[in-house]
């Protein structure tokens, strides 16, 4: 059966995450049904990327198999017709080998965070990204980050809900740039713990504060959640894309 490789943009704020849940409405549940409304066949999608709710995408991936052939461009028109109004968008459609697989043949993934430190509240950004209220001292942020560079157990940057089989992980870039008020955390890797740059952003932002005196490379050693610092919001996260 034709393979289709799928390129998603969407604003995660009024979904419960990527995966299918008892509890709301989903990303994947949304682009199913539009796949049913298109091709009058239940059709299951298979993600990238386990994006949590709340949680937006720039660039997420995710394939699924169809009986018959259609037009790559049918197939992009036809899905974002039956999408509307929610905000979710197929920007790409493309069809691949029997061989991939959107979560498992992923080198690289890169997540972006969103910050602004600013008194005052958000209006057009709100729900975008995370307002941090007290001024934040980059330098020291920058510093402590590279410490994250590498391999690593990052057991103390995973949450309770985390079901990996380990907790060591390779971290191949993160960067903070600055610009203004606009603060954002670029981190690639080839996969993430659950809630780790989350927590990797939240633990950045105590120490710009002056709340943990501590350095990065310590929390590591100790390797206890306790030790880091909070999950930050997740409507500053966002999955930038997926390299394969």
């Amino acid at each position: 059966m034709p393979k289709y490789k799928i390129t998603i943009e969407y604003d995660g704020t009024n979904y419960v995450g990527w995966q299918k849940q008892s509890n709301g409405s989903s990303i994947q549940e949304g682009i199913e049904k539009a796949l049913y409304l298109l091709t009058g066949v239940n059709t299951s999608i298979f993600g990238a990327g386990r994006t949590d709710a709340g949680v937006h995408a720039l660039g997420q991936v995710a394939h699924f198999e169809l009986e018959k052939d259609f037009k790559i461009d049918n197939i992009r028109d036809g899905l974002n017709q039956h999408l509307r109004p929610s905000l979710i968008a197929i920007l790409k459609v493309e069809l691949v080998s029997d061989t991939f697989h959107s979560r498992f043949s992923a080198k690289k993934r890169t997540y972006i965070y969103k910050i602004v430190n600013r008194r005052a509240p958000l209006t057009t950004d709100k729900s975008k990204k995370w307002l941090v209220f007290k001024k934040l001292n980059i330098n020291k942020m920058i510093k402590e980050s590279k410490f994250f560079l590498g391999k690593n157990d990052l057991n103390a940057f995973r949450s309770i809900n985390c079901q990996s089989n380990t907790s060591i992980k390779t971290i191949d870039s993160i960067e903070i740039i600055s610009n203004k008020d606009d603060l954002m955390i670029t981190v690639i890797a080839k996969s993430f713990l659950h809630s780790q740059v989350r927590i990797m952003v939240g633990t950045l932002v105590e120490i710009g504060k002056g709340k943990i005196k501590f350095s990065i490379q310590n929390i590591i050693n100790q390797g206890e959640r306790s030790k880091a610092g909070i999950t930050a919001p997740a409507c500053g996260l966002y999955l930038l894309r997926v390299e394969y």
